[in-house]
């Protein structure tokens, strides 16, 4: 399958940004004042904080720093929990710091093997790894390339790994993440995932027409939505040095800047956002999250015109 036929086979059409501002009513939405707002899952009967743990907080942290980001985030009522072997140590830092936990949170994982014996080798030691008999949603890591989508979907692909797993009990949920717009639809076409982990960001969404495609497709198959990128700004120019270690972007890293990012996301039909893997960002997400509103359709107006001036770190269609 060559690039254009993936193009053409996906169904991609133009731009769709009268999607937004969204309207939320539809969305189960729960929160306290002062606390995390927590939003359904899709169809999945979860509901999940709209602030995600990403594993990569934890990555190279010593035993008790991983302990006490977990517990902080606990307290301050964090309940999804996400990381993948290909975060460094991460598994192995948070399985135990995430044990006296366990069952009160919703913890996914993910592969970046697209064959089923090699993601069937990456579960078992993820499983281990995380001191749990099960993951509540496993996912497809990653997902690009068109020849990724064939290998998945073909025989003896990852998604027959996926589909016994759940029939054995050790996942409760299937679910993908995508960094390109055609990834994601094709896969969304050909198979009933309960989720989709995704950029939705300000910047690609206006200046990269990158996302709404993609929101569009996941809402009429009633897919739980979770977003990646909430707090990315731009990319970082070719030889420039990363302000952040755990960034491969440049980052959203002042309150007021990070807050609209997050309420840029939060205003879509998204259940969670999972903030960059920086402890110190995690943590101004955990500040910020308690003061999410909608974004108001001036307030839209107003981040488009931003957008447009930034060089968005992902753009459809996807660059060779």
């Amino acid at each position: 399958m060559n690039r254009r036929e993936f193009i053409r086979n996906t169904g991609v059409g133009g731009a769709m940004l009268g999607l937004f501002p969204a309207d939320l009513s539809a969305l189960q939405r729960t929160a306290e004042p002062g606390k995390i707002e927590k939003r359904a899952l899709g169809k999945t009967g979860e509901k999940l904080s709209i602030i995600g743990f990403g594993g990569i907080v934890v990555r190279d942290a010593t035993t008790q720093e991983a302990a006490t980001r977990v517990r902080e985030a606990i307290d301050k009522g964090i309940n999804y929990f996400d990381v993948a072997p290909s975060y460094g140590n991460a598994e192995v830092m948070l399985g135990p710091a995430l044990e006296p936990y366990r069952k009160g949170v919703f913890l996914a994982c993910k592969t970046t093997e697209r064959t089923a014996d090699g993601s069937a080798k990456e579960l078992e030691k993820s499983l281990s790894n995380l001191r749990t008999d099960h993951f509540d949603l496993y996912q497809l890591h990653a997902v690009e390339k068109p020849e990724d989508v064939e290998t998945i979907l073909g025989p003896k692909g990852a998604l027959e790994t996926f589909v016994s797993a759940r029939k054995a009990g050790k996942v409760r949920f299937l679910g993908f993440s995508a960094h390109s717009v055609e990834a994601a639809l094709a896969l969304i076409k050909a198979f009933d995932f309960d989720t989709i982990l995704f950029p939705v960001n300000f910047a690609t969404w206006y200046a990269g027409d990158f996302g709404p495609q993609v929101l569009d497709a996941a809402q009429k198959k009633k897919m739980g939505i979770l977003a990646l990128k909430a707090m990315a700004k731009s990319r970082i120019a070719r030889g420039e040095a990363r302000p952040y270690d755990k960034c491969w972007y440049s980052p959203l890293d002042d309150p007021e800047s990070a807050l609209k990012g997050l309420r840029f996301t939060l205003s879509h039909p998204v259940t969670a956002a999972i903030p960059p893997g920086d402890e110190n960002l995690f943590r101004l997400a955990l500040d910020l999250a308690p003061k999410f509103t909608p974004l108001s359709r001036q307030e839209t107006e107003a981040i488009k015109i931003e957008a447009m001036k930034v060089n968005p770190i992902f753009r459809f269609p996807r660059e060779a």
